[in-house]
């Protein structure tokens, strides 16, 4: 048996031939290795699921949190955001009655916009010295974030819990990674469309445990949060002690990035947004073509993500304007785009066969049209669940087949901050998105809005259908 340069292996008499290329093995290490990658795939579905239900809670709390401390807040903060927030409201031309919802939107937007800064650095770190280290730091952080939570006398100290949060969600691109380093390309998709299942069902049954504290709240007085922080801590406990019993290291240290301090200077590059469109510290790792395909699919994410995120937040006006919706209501309109997310997730989108993850991305884009029109016109609560079935059945395509799709580039070393990148334009996205799409609603109202949001996402599909 010889070893040509290629990496092919070819037998005495040259009649048979096995390509080695990363991420894919012989029969032989195949069938040993496959227990191993299963059992990897599921333990991160379950840490994440757990993360998922910690994180998600707190949503329907936003409204009773705020109330809370605009009455008992001794930091002076709430009343310094609450000006801000206010001065926005009146420039989009919003009602006062929205000015919680708003406040709430921008407590979101710090969240993801700490996100973009730290998923990058955190995924370039994983690529040095391992995804398990990291994985558990991280997944650390978060809990100390919730015991501040427990904590927060003011809304300083909660801000501050915030904080520490969205700095320590590298967890989510690590998680992506990891699928990376434990798959190859012909099931690759299967472990995207798990972590696509953790967040449905993760937002799924979060925000209804969240909004039975929300209900049970209103009639507590004194620190009533720290019961629904409290339960969060104690998911976040459970998921470190998960982790670090179960969780393997799945990139070895031969596969690693051998330099630290050229890690530390990526991490740092990647603090400046225009070097996260670039994709700048792979550029040398991969042909032109390559490099301006994967750039493609970041620009594609980032404004898929930036109008979508928008539509969504103001899902809240439009639905409580045009039908009174109550709190309670709008929950149930998002429980059922999650069961629509999660069984498509589940029983479609990881069965998606290898090569067509980029078409299954351009279709979900294309459904997405009619569905905001719709949406945004719509005069009857069923024409509104139409809409958002179609919503939902787009939503559940296109990040994981994406995220899918740019898992592929970069050799294995370099997996973490392919992902890291790629989840932070989300992570910016979703931070500014709400900012655009409150403006376009109040300014436009919703049937233009979201008409000019659905036609806009055909931008990401004509550039999807560029790449060849």
């Amino acid at each position: 048996m010889a070893t040509l340069r290629s990496g092919r292996k070819v037998d005495a008499n040259e009649n048979k031939l096995v390509e080695d290329t990363p991420g894919t093995a012989t029969d032989d290490d195949n069938s040993k290795d496959k227990p191993s990658k299963d059992k990897t795939s599921i333990v991160i579905f379950i840490g994440l699921l757990i993360d998922l239900l910690a994180f998600t809670l707190i949503l329907p709390l936003f409204p009773a949190l705020i109330a809370h401390y605009r009455e008992k807040d001794d930091s002076g903060l709430f009343k310094f955001l609450e000006e801000k927030v206010d001065m926005f409201r009146v420039v989009v031309g919003a009602p006062s009655q929205f000015n919680t919802v708003l406040f709430g939107g921008f407590l979101g937007s710090i969240f993801s916009f700490l996100q973009f800064l730290a998923s990058p650095v955190i995924g370039g770190l994983s690529d040095r010295f391992g995804r398990r280290p990291l994985m558990i730091l991280t997944t650390i952080g978060i809990s100390i974030s919730y015991l501040l939570w427990v904590l927060s006398s003011n809304f300083a100290i909660f801000v501050l819990a915030r904080i520490i949060g969205g700095l320590s969600k590298g967890n989510v691109s690590l998680s992506t990674a990891i699928i990376t380093d434990v798959s190859t390309t012909a099931n690759r998709g299967k472990g995207m469309a798990l972590i696509g299942v953790a967040f449905s069902l993760g937002f799924l049954f979060g925000p209804m445990i969240g909004a039975a504290f929300s209900m049970w709240g209103r009639g507590q007085t004194g620190e009533w949060y720290m019961y629904p922080a409290c339960f969060a801590l104690i998911l976040s406990i459970v998921d470190v002690i998960y982790l670090v019993i179960f969780l393997k290291e799945s990139l070895p240290e031969s596969r690693r990035n051998t330099s630290t301090s050229a890690t530390l200077s990526q991490a740092y590059s990647y603090l400046q947004p225009l070097q996260l469109f670039r994709f700048a510290s792979i550029k040398d790792s991969l042909t032109q073509k390559e490099h301006q395909d994967l750039q493609q699919i970041g620009l594609a994410y980032f404004i898929y993500l930036f109008l979508y995120s928008g539509m969504e937040f103001t899902l809240t006006f439009l639905t409580h304007i045009r039908f009174d919706f109550t709190p309670m209501q709008q929950g149930r309109m998002f429980l059922f785009v999650g069961i629509v997310m999660a069984v498509l997730q589940g029983g479609f989108v990881r069965r998606i066969p290898q090569g067509k993850e980029k078409k299954a991305a351009m279709g979900g884009l294309l459904l997405i049209v009619p569905s905001f029109a719709i949406v945004g016109s719509c005069q009857t609560i069923p024409q509104l669940y139409l809409g958002l079935g179609l919503y939902a059945v787009s939503t559940a395509f296109v990040v994981p087949c994406l995220t899918t799709l740019v898992s592929q580039y970069g050799e294995h070393h370099q997996k973490g901050i392919v992902t890291g990148v790629f989840r932070s334009l989300g992570a910016l996205g979703r931070a500014i998105g709400p900012i655009f799409g409150s403006f376009l609603y109040w300014s436009l109202g919703p049937e233009l809005s979201y008409a000019l949001g659905g036609f806009g996402l055909l931008v990401p599909y004509a550039m999807l259908r560029s790449i060849k």
